[in-house]
């Protein structure tokens, strides 16, 4: 494939370099939607849930939410990840909740070549998804906390968390 899409993605002599953040509550998809699209746009993936330190963690096995300090030094982390693969000219996609302003702006290290996309979606259809869902850290005892932290972002790509994930990514594709 050579398109707009996929020749700015290991390129160090010159490219410009793009990640996308997919975002959103806890079950709405994050990460199919991040790796279908990753996939389509031949870069890698990073799962921001793979950089949470051991305490994040058993915290929210435990049922608790995390706060801001908790967050801090993971969406730093975070950012430097993205500013490390821009510096390289290369392309991801990273699948991380970003739910509040503050968190958004820690990651939007770059303000031409971090894009956002919100995975917004009704509160009963996540949660039945999280219900069924097995192996995760995240009870869905924790959706609500999620939706309350929720501030929906006025500069994303905003697509229906209930579509099929592929129409999502064709959504996602043709906004880019």
């Amino acid at each position: 494939m050579n398109d707009s899409l996929t020749d700015q993605t290991h390129n160090p002599d010159g490219a410009v370099g793009q990640f996308i953040v997919v975002m959103g509550v806890a079950g709405s998809g994050k990460t199919t939607i991040g790796r279908l699209l990753a996939a389509r746009l031949g870069c890698p993936f990073y799962d921001a849930d793979d950089y949470h330190p051991p305490a994040n963690v058993a915290k929210m096995a435990g049922g608790l939410p995390l706060d801001d300090a908790d967050r801090a030094g993971w969406l730093a982390a975070l950012a430097g990840l993205i500013s490390d693969g821009l510096a390289r000219g290369e392309r991801g996609v990273i699948a991380c909740s970003a739910l509040k302003r503050a968190y958004r702006a820690v990651l939007r290290v770059d303000e031409q070549r971090v894009r956002f996309v919100y995975l917004r979606g009704d509160y009963k259809a996540i949660q039945a998804r999280l219900l069924a869902r097995e192996g995760h850290f995240m009870p869905a005892a924790l959706l609500s906390s999620q939706f309350e932290a929720l501030e929906e972002p006025a500069r994303a790509i905003s697509v229906e968390a209930g579509l099929e994930p592929d129409r999502i990514v064709a959504a996602i594709v043709e906004q880019l």
